[in-house]
């Protein structure tokens, strides 16, 4: 560990031990600076706050900002309140620090995506798990939403950046053709542009749903103390 590392440490999920990483910036003074939780506000705070007395990792990076440029954008960003699940948690801000890129691997490895399905198709099932009063079958069915919702959400999110990315696409078309004279042109891109806007809004909110349903779903396992890795705990 040193000074303008990218640092993580296992945080508990209610009684599931190390379901997620928290990461944070190290200030090299016995500080560090995170989104810090339940707050969900960017703070610097001392280290064993921040590992809550677990074992710290450094994240490590091909190439990166240099210590001072690392720290001060974190510092440039203290007191922010937009913490974000999906696309703005604490792995995504100490990333952005590091790299410059906004990007959270726990993100991609495992929350879940909508293809054919919907995030209102889960509901049920997840009603169910909460209400059964059988242990057996409420796992069974914590476990299969567990499984829809991975499913689904590896398809949705790549959806979702190339939306992102169409915006940026098009908004750059229609500045270049008004350098050239050609509202037309430049009319015709930005309505592309507002198309993509839609799309990007419709998929977050269910990836949004889905984070919801995750997180509903989790704490109803750790209150039944349901396993969901599908081993004996």
């Amino acid at each position: 560990m040193a000074r303008g590392d990218q640092i993580f440490a296992h945080r508990e999920f209610l009684n599931l031990q190390g379901v997620y990483e928290h990461h944070g910036i190290d200030c090299g003074d016995g500080t560090v600076i995170h989104y810090r939780k339940p707050s969900e506000t960017i703070e610097r705070t001392s280290l064993g706050l921040f590992s809550q007395g677990n074992r710290i990792y450094v994240k490590t990076y091909p190439t990166s900002f240099i210590p001072d440029v690392v720290l001060h954008r974190a510092m440039s960003r203290l007191g922010e309140r937009k913490y974000n699940l999906l696309f703005n948690n604490c792995e995504h801000f100490a990333t952005w620090c590091k790299t410059g890129i906004s990007f959270s691997q726990q993100v991609e490895d495992f929350m879940p995506v909508v293809s054919q399905w919907k995030p209102e198709n889960l509901q049920q099932p997840l009603r169910e798990a909460l209400q059964g009063t059988d242990a057996r079958n409420a796992e069974q069915l914590v476990h299969q939403a567990l499984g829809e919702i991975k499913g689904l959400w590896n398809n949705l999110q790549p959806r979702y950046k190339q939306a992102i990315a169409e915006q940026e696409i098009w908004q750059k078309v229609a500045q270049q053709a008004l350098q050239q004279n050609r509202e037309d042109l430049a009319r015709a891109a930005l309505h592309k542009k507002l198309k993509y806007k839609k799309q990007a809004q419709e998929l977050e909110t269910q990836l949004n749903k889905l984070a919801t349903m995750t997180k509903t779903l989790l704490q109803n396992a750790a209150q039944k103390d349901i396993n969901i890795y599908g081993n004996s705990m």
